[in-house]
């Protein structure tokens, strides 16, 4: 199955091609975008790729409105909540879904197992989501909030790891970085709680 990143925006407009392509070229000059659906002001799908032509993402813009794409995409985020925990930012999630406008979906391609495949995509995919009002989103790990904190647990049983996480308590963001694979750990996010052993950060706005 192919693998993807998103950003969910709750803006409609996005930036053009030229601008992407000077974002990129600024930190990864060895790599380029190429447009592969649409024209270079309305593109549809964009190549991640380096100069000697290993091919890293696909990039994919899908507004969402009625009967779209990304429209789709949308029902079936809704649709795997229905059990996620913990509730109250699941309940948080559900709510910002309906107001989201773009789908930037990024297909992971074999240059993204190197180190500098995966910065560059880390790259472009930052610049879009540092455009404001928007969250992330990973097949088989889940969303976060704005600041870049995961938010839901759907990650598979046998993860483990440091991960930068946050619960919402009383409407503010509780950020920590709990240990994946610590059953205490889990116990208290799924239960909307911090673990008691982790310093927490209550959220001052948004965080890289």
């Amino acid at each position: 199955m192919p693998y993807y990143t998103r950003v969910l925006s709750k803006h409609d407009e996005f930036p053009a091609l030229e601008e992407l392509s000077d974002q990129l070229r600024a930190n990864h000059p060895d790599f380029r975008l190429i447009l592969e659906e649409g024209s270079a002001e309305e593109w549809e799908s964009l190549l991640l790729a380096s100069s000697d032509g290993v091919e890293v993402a696909v990039l994919e813009r899908n507004p969402v409105f009625d009967g779209s794409i990304g429209q789709d995409e949308i029902a079936d985020f809704l649709e795997d909540l229905s059990d996620a925990k913990p509730e109250a930012n699941v309940g948080w999630l559900t709510e910002y879904l309906d107001e989201v406008k773009t789908i930037y979906a990024f297909q992971h391609l074999q240059g993204s197992e190197t180190v500098d495949g995966s910065n560059a995509l880390h790259a472009l995919r930052t610049a879009l989501w540092e455009r404001g009002e928007a969250i992330l989103q990973a097949d088989n790990e889940g969303f976060t909030n704005e600041e870049g904190y995961h938010i839901v647990w759907q990650f598979s049983e046998g993860v483990s790891g440091p991960w930068n996480m946050a619960v919402l308590q009383d409407g503010t963001w509780m950020h920590f970085t709990m240990d994946l694979g610590d059953p205490d750990h889990r116990a208290a996010f799924v239960s909307g709680e911090a673990p008691a052993d982790l310093p927490v950060k209550p959220s001052t706005g948004r965080e890289q």
